[in-house]
């Protein structure tokens, strides 16, 4: 049997599904095929580290304080999905490639161009902070939040997902964690690419690229396009128009760097998403329009061996709207931020001075369609590694134009001993601003709150020879939260935007990774219970169940992968009305080298053709089917 450090893997995962509490006679399945991996891993060999588990033990992270550190070396629950892993999904959106990670559940209206959610840690959308090579991304429309749906994968090089409370760094909306996308940067050389290829619903895929520079000049410059002629996103639905509901997509990304000295260096970053997709409210042909753009110019110095610093000024874009029934809203987002760094021995300081503008263009504002707001922010961050111990404090205040000052702090140790093992504990506390629609619309008030947040972390990890095990257990509650009250504090008689709400949750999210022979295998398994403080019922949309796994191998010259995802029985609606019926994916992917620098590849989404739905009454794809043809340039 498989020992970590005289623990056995396989008896600690068969002990964690042994005890898990399911509610229907289809989880228990998915219980039984996770007890099955938890099985193989008890003959894996323990070998030598590869040279990629090498690579992922120095993988140099920025997310987690806004500098660069080793992944090793961050106390907070974090994930990174590199370039080969969104290559291998296949999916043609962020949402989709979140989806298949620990601790994120995705709700959709029907295809990738739909509405789009996704909670984290059971966590509202909007309780979690997107930025796009550092620029902020989040539409001040409605509740807020990021647009989903409106970012392409075929511009993401990699994905840092920070899970829990980090509001003393990013300010307003990290409440549940932030995701932070990086698009490609640029290499010395000159390193072209191109990706082409078909799938069901009549899908097509072009996607483009050239990286290169010299040691004072680099470049990346990225292209893409996708359409779909979709499926009917609400069959079941009368009064709907039941067409084929198609998507399309182009975007482009460019990065620039001039190294001008060995002490300074800019950076210029761009991208630009036009998102086109049909939807079914009506017997109308429904259809919007998402465009997602961001700019950002940094400017980064090191003075000497213990300080440097970066400034930055950022702007993102999202805009909105629908036809034939006309809705517009643009939203734009500007940061101004001076980061500083001070490292001396174990000890790691950091100061940063941020400013963030906020406007927003909506009919629906009253008395004007245009709202703006500002928030001023001074942080601290503390940081020590000393031997087996690691120690992050940071604290934040924000100061916001239209309901005044928020403190927010985090507090993180960790512990580690024998071979590869650590422990860790964390607790944090996080705000988010209403949305300047909450605030300004007709539906708004003046005496709207900041919605609070408190989480706290208890982690134990263990990484060794190709062998990873994480068992992370957390506690979050929030306050204030805004919900679609009744008429009488605003001016419509409709219902107004109130601060009622209140919610917690509990949960686990276990994770492992080993290899048998010649297969890795992989899988995550998360646990909650998020609920309505007032009523005691589980949130809507939210599963208490989750369950992720993956093998990938090698065989005749193929890359095989199979990955299988279960998601417990759900309720559409507040007070456990309109239930979802819990179901289980078979997703399978496989490329193969056939020339120099050219390979084809090729993946099937959810073999078995199952029927189920995110949303109630919205329906996804069925079997789908993709192949395509890679080339990559010396």
């Amino acid at each position: 049997m498989l020992q970590l450090a005289g623990f056995p893997v396989a008896a600690l995962l068969s002990l964690v599904f042994s005890l898990m509490k399911t509610h229907s006679t289809a989880f228990r399945s998915s219980a039984v095929a996770a007890c099955v991996f938890a099985a193989l891993s008890s003959y894996a060999q323990s070998n030598p580290a590869t040279a990629e588990d090498a690579a992922t033990l120095g993988t140099t992270v920025v997310t987690a304080g806004r500098t660069a550190q080793s992944l090793n070396d961050v106390i907070a629950d974090m994930t990174i999905v590199d370039r080969a892993t969104i290559e291998k999904s296949g999916a043609n959106s962020l949402a989709d490639i979140l989806a298949r990670q620990p601790g994120i559940e995705l709700v959709r209206n029907g295809g990738p161009a739909g509405t789009t959610s996704l909670f984290v840690r059971g966590a509202p959308s909007q309780y979690t902070a997107v930025l796009i090579d550092g620029v902020r991304a989040d539409s001040q429309a409605g509740t807020g939040g990021a647009s989903w749906n409106s970012i392409p994968a075929s511009q993401i090089e990699h994905i840092e997902i920070l899970r829990g409370p980090c509001a003393a760094v990013y300010g307003s909306d990290a409440m549940a964690g932030v995701i932070q996308i990086f698009t490609r940067k640029g290499r010395q050389g000159f390193h072209p690419s191109l990706e082409f290829g078909f799938g069901t619903h009549n899908t097509q895929k072009v996607n483009a690229s050239v990286r290169g520079g010299t040691a004072t000049v680099d470049y990346a410059l990225s292209i893409g396009y996708e359409k779909s002629k979709g499926y009917d996103a609400r069959p079941n639905v009368a009064t709907a128009n039941h067409d084929r509901d198609g998507y399309s997509n182009r975007s482009a990304a460019l990065n620039l760097g001039w190294n001008i000295n060995s002490v300074h260096r800019l950076e210029l970053t761009t991208l630009d998403s036009h998102t086109k997709g049909q939807y079914d409210t009506s017997a109308a042909n429904d259809t919007t329009i998402n465009d997602t753009r961001t700019l950002g110019l940094n400017w980064q110095a090191k003075w000497n061996e213990n300080y440097q610093s970066r400034v930055s000024i950022t702007q993102g874009t999202d805009f909105y709207q629908t036809k034939p029934s006309v809705y517009e809203t643009t939203t734009d987002i500007k940061t101004y931020l001076w980061h500083n760094e001070y490292r001396q021995g174990v000890h790691s300081l950091t100061a940063d001075i941020e400013r963030r503008e906020d406007h927003i263009k909506n009919t629906s504002l009253t008395p004007s369609p245009l709202a703006k707001r500002s928030q001023n922010a001074f942080a601290l961050g503390y940081g020590l590694s000393l031997n087996a111990h690691s120690l992050q404090l940071n604290l934040r205040q924000d100061d916001d134009s239209d309901f005044g000052r928020k403190s927010t702090g985090n507090l993180g140790y960790a512990l580690s001993f024998g071979d590869g093992w650590r422990i860790s504990a964390s607790t944090g506390t996080a705000f988010r601003a209403p949305s300047l629609y909450q605030r300004f619309s007709i539906y708004g008030s003046p005496n709207l709150r900041a919605e609070e947040g408190r989480s706290h972390e208890l982690s134990l990890r263990y990484a060794n020879s190709g062998n990873e095990l994480s068992l992370t257990a957390y506690n979050s509650s929030y306050k204030n939260q805004i919900i679609f009250g009744p008429a009488g504090t605003c001016g419509s008689g409709f219902g107004c935007y109130v601060n009622v709400a209140k919610a917690k949750n509990r949960g686990f999210t276990l994770t492992a990774a080993t290899s048998v022979k010649d297969v890795r295998l992989t899988g995550s398994l998360d646990l909650q219970k998020p609920i309505d403080v007032a009523t005691g019922q589980i949130l809507a949309r939210r599963a208490r169940q989750t369950l992720k796994l993956t093998a990938d191998t090698q065989i005749a010259g193929f890359n095989l992968g199979a990955e299988i995802q279960r998601v417990g029985r759900r309720f559409d609606g507040a007070n456990g009305v309109r239930p979802l019926k819990a179901y289980s994916l078979l997703n399978l992917s496989a490329s193969k080298p056939i020339a120099k620098g050219w390979e084809i590849v090729g993946r099937v989404d959810n073999l078995g053709n199952k029927d189920y739905e995110t949303a109630k009454n919205y329906a996804t794809g069925g079997r789908q089917f993709y192949i395509g043809l890679r080339w990559q340039g010396e």
